[in-house]
């Protein structure tokens, strides 16, 4: 299915951001591996996560969901998880898929993992050679799906992933929990946090040392989880593209409620700002050890800014939709330190570069980034096809895009956003969007 996102001169209103995708695939992994049973609140409902469900439930945790974004799950406890019966299908997720390992070794299961076309394409062997370190044995093909882990006996090991990687590092300190002795990972960059807060919540003692914004991160093995309730908190990711949306067109206002603010998701935020946006982030309350703000966006006259090296971890998932933002400054962008977004749902750079290039933005590639030159007051052309390469987040930034082009924004498959973001589509139409579906 494609769809076409047309110019508006305004956008406005109020929406609650969807559950966190990062939160809710490791609240219903931590619940199931649990003793007792917990309640997950504001559950994210995308394929993504789904997938995840119905992995835990083929090792044996019991998931049932009640309600609309309210989900039970009884986890193994002390009986353990076991092997399931048929293929661990990841659909397109890389945090369901590599997290999932962690769990598997771990838990000296053995089970085989498969995805889709864009999943089968994603390198495992970052997570494949820390675990075959710690003692798990694989088969696969050529570190890529489909794939065979066979978990045993591990040994704790201490890591320093090669590339700055949430997953990587939330991966091995899973499978060290099953491990004896002490996993420790070295991040020279610091990454997403979640795993470590949320093992926090559900008993865990996790230490973590924090210098010059590297971090080290120290678990000892055989530790239990015990189940507790979680309310998760919204999207940062997912809210990026309603108030940026707000800050392209002529008038209006877009606030967005019950979105996380923590310091390794937050660096969007801090580049628009940098940028001259006009964005106002207000701390509103805490859930499940996260700060819960509003963020609210007005039209705003953006300037060239380059992201510093520092924060890019902390948007390495925004960067199309920053491509977006770079598109409409007045001035040349330059992005760098950001080679991991050649192995996201798509080689990102590629992709982010294509979009904007078709739909009149001078952009080029660079091997650990992209340059864009900015339209700012001409105003981005628009009129292109975009290819959204199985990738949901570029086809929300291609949609953003065209609310603000001179002319329509064409994306060819729109079937990805269904992954993340099942409800963009009636929450950017609710504030004014014109995007018609076909």
């Amino acid at each position: 299915m494609h769809a076409i996102s047309k110019p508006v001169s305004r956008l406005d209103g109020a929406l609650r951001a969807p559950g966190d995708k990062s939160c809710s695939h490791r609240a219903l992994m931590f619940a199931g591996l649990a003793e007792g049973t917990s309640l997950i609140e504001g559950l994210l409902e995308g394929d993504d996560v789904k997938d995840t469900a119905k992995a835990m439930a083929a090792c044996g945790a019991q998931v049932e969901r009640l309600s609309l974004r309210r989900w039970k799950v009884t986890g193994v406890g002390e009986a353990g998880l076991q092997n399931p019966t048929d293929v661990l299908d990841m659909g397109n997720s890389g945090t369901g898929a590599r997290l999932m390992m962690g769990l598997v070794a771990g838990q000296k299961l053995k089970a085989t993992f498969d995805g889709d076309v864009s999943l089968r394409a994603r390198p495992m062997g970052r997570v494949l050679n820390p675990l075959a370190e710690m003692g798990a044995k694989n088969e696969s093909n050529d570190g890529k799906l489909p794939l065979t882990l066979e978990g045993a006996p591990l040994t704790a090991i201490e890591y320093t992933p090669p590339h700055a990687s949430a997953q990587v590092k939330s991966c091995v300190m899973l499978a060290g929990l099953g491990a004896e002795g002490t996993t420790i990972v070295n991040e020279p960059r610091k990454t997403r946090d979640h795993t470590e807060r949320m093992l926090r919540a559900f008993g865990v003692t996790v230490d973590v040392e924090e210098k010059d914004g590297s971090s080290r991160i120290s678990l000892k093995g055989g530790q239990k989880l015990t189940a507790t309730n979680v309310d998760i908190p919204g999207d940062p990711s997912s809210a990026t593209f309603l108030w940026a949306a707000g800050l392209l067109v002529k008038e209006g206002g877009v606030s967005v409620l019950n979105v996380m603010e923590n310091d390794t998701r937050d660096g969007l935020v801090h580049a628009a700002k940098a940028m001259g946006a006009d964005l106002v982030v207000e701390q509103t309350g805490e859930s499940g050890g996260e700060v819960i703000t509003t963020i609210t966006s007005k039209p705003s006259a953006l300037n060239a800014k380059s992201p510093d090296l520092a924060i890019v971890p902390a948007m390495i998932d925004e960067f199309p939709l920053f491509g977006v933002l770079a598109a409409f400054a007045d001035g040349d962008t330059l992005v760098t330190g950001a080679e991991e977004l050649r192995v996201k749902e798509s080689d990102r750079i590629t992709a982010t570069v294509n979009m904007l290039k078709a739909n009149g933005v001078e952009a080029e590639e660079r091997p650990d980034g992209f340059l864009v030159k900015g339209c700012g007051r001409n105003g981005v052309p628009g009129g292109g096809v975009v290819e959204a390469c199985h990738d949901h987040r570029i086809a929300m930034s291609a949609m953003v895009m065209g609310c603000a082009a001179k002319a329509p924004v064409k994306v060819d498959d729109i079937s990805a956003v269904a992954t993340s973001y099942p409800e963009f589509f009636a929450h950017m139409q609710s504030l004014g969007a014109d995007i018609e579906q076909g």
